[in-house]
């Protein structure tokens, strides 16, 4: 075997770790396909690498379907966000339940008294997100024969330039499938092209809609590239006309927004312009109310975050007065006006500066008074905080830490240890690099992990949540 061989009719077997599933080649090498596939399934495989212990594969095609599949409704399609549709909700959850325990497997010598929790399911598994990126794009592809100047709806998994056709999204609600449809009727009929990022030139980039799923209020956000030359007063007004007769339509929709977008990367940012109406709209959770804008963060599944939310205070132990707490990486701060008056102080980090001033404004809002918002990078801050705050604040009763998905910095995790917390609440979006660093905490200090909850984040994808408590022994 050798690289770009082909490996014909492979058995997936399962979902190992971080978009990573198993499979065994014919002479029973170990094979790690990368991207989408469903366990069970039979499939072809292209080889990219070819490892001392294993072979990293691409899938080609699909020749025989998971038993996992079941048949989906009509109006049901699968895409690249929503892989395991096919999938039994319950047999999704059991694969995810079983990834954390085969990602922690590696460090079972320190979880022989740890409590394993069933995983949490999500409360909603359809119509979930309350908020929605679709793009605009063409798809010319002269294998294919296929030659469309103007498509609309969302990328096809790895692959940036094609968007695949597409009329409804299971994940977003029926009222966010309908506003699309407007817009898709309207951006087609205003004669401006899509957006071509190899020459950055011409109009139509993306369109976001956000949702609250407790108040209903509705934000849309149409991003489009005014350098485009085609983008003339008489379209600008067109745009601003369309914006008031599609907010009369639906009545949820307060606040409308056009993003200037003349940046070459392919994100949603940069330049906002109020519209009509409101300039953020209100979601609750619990006792709270939240102010977003176009560039908040907020937990994409509402229901969702006040279940996760709800196990993190769940493990916290309150057996005497809770002082101080930290938050590391707290790129949202929901959490911690939720949880503020558990403590006396707490020091909530991030690098974002705009996140730290969205949230302090959300704090005021909800009369919450003893956060302190450091913009820092974590291990910046750690260091200072060892040095300096803490001869003010004394031990520190909590530890919450939630990294970004791929890994925590290296120089953090040595002084997380310093601080002697009496208890570390670890939420992680990736099961392996979250046993990483489980294996040096417990290695190089006296905690040990007392729970682990697997939390559903995102039905239908193989996205999970783990909430981890450590505790210092006494």
């Amino acid at each position: 075997m050798k690289k770009h061989d082909i490996l014909e009719r492979i058995f997936v077997e399962k979902l190992i770790f971080w978009w990573k599933w198993l499979a065994k080649a014919p002479d029973w090498k170990k094979i790690i396909i990368t991207w989408g596939v469903i366990p069970e399934s039979i499939v072809n495989l292209r080889i990219l690498k070819i490892k001392n212990s294993y072979i990293d594969a691409q899938v080609l095609d699909v020749v025989k379907k998971s038993p996992l599949e079941d048949k989906l409704p009509d109006h049901f399609q699968v895409y690249g966000g929503c892989k395991w549709l096919p999938i039994k909700y319950e047999k999704q959850l059991e694969i995810k339940e079983e990834q954390v325990r085969e990602a922690l497997y590696h460090i079972r010598e320190f979880t022989e008294n740890t409590n394993f929790h069933k995983i949490v399911a999500s409360p909603e598994i359809y119509g979930y997100r309350n908020k929605v990126e679709f793009s605009f794009w063409k798809y010319i592809s002269s294998k294919e024969q296929v030659h469309d100047d103007f498509r609309f709806w969302f990328h096809k998994q790895w692959e940036f330039d094609r968007i695949i056709n597409c009329s409804y999204c299971v994940l977003a609600d029926d009222e966010i499938n309908e506003i699309f449809k407007e817009v898709d009727s309207f951006s087609r009929k205003s004669g401006l092209p899509t957006y071509d990022p190899f020459n950055h030139d011409w109009f139509w980039r993306h369109f976001v809609v956000r949702k609250a799923f407790y108040t209903w209020d509705i934000m849309i956000i149409f991003s489009v590239n005014t350098n485009y030359s085609g983008y003339s007063k008489i379209h600008k007004s067109d745009l601003e006309k369309f914006s008031a007769e599609i907010s009369e339509k639906f009545k949820n929709i307060k606040s409308v927004y056009i993003l200037w977008n003349t940046w070459k990367a392919d994100i949603v940012s940069w330049d906002f312009r109020l519209v009509f109406w409101k300039e953020t709209i209100r979601e609750k959770l619990f006792d709270f109310e939240f102010e977003i804008n176009p560039k908040s963060f907020f937990q994409t599944n509402s229901k969702w975050a006040e279940v996760l939310y709800s196990q993190v205070m769940n493990l916290i132990k309150k057996e005497k007065s809770l002082d101080v707490a930290l938050d590391l990486y707290a790129w949202t701060w929901t959490i911690w006006i939720i949880l503020s008056n558990l403590f006396k102080k707490v020091y909530s980090v991030e690098l974002v500066k705009e996140a730290s001033l969205d949230w302090e404004r959300n704090a005021k809002h909800n009369n919450v008074s003893n956060i302190e918002f450091v913009n820092a990078k974590v291990e910046d801050f750690l260091n200072e905080f060892e040095t300096d705050i803490r001869k003010e604040t004394g031990l520190v009763d909590l530890l919450i830490i939630d990294p970004p998905r791929d890994w925590m910095h290296p120089d953090a995790l040595p002084n997380i240890i310093k601080f002697n917390a009496s208890q570390i609440i670890y939420v992680s979006c990736n099961p392996s690099t979250l046993a990483r660093d489980l294996d040096f905490i417990v290695k190089n200090s006296g905690y040990e992990i007392t729970d682990v909850i697997p939390v559903d984040m995102f039905p239908h994808t193989h996205h999970i949540e783990t909430v981890v408590r450590l505790e210092l022994k006494k």
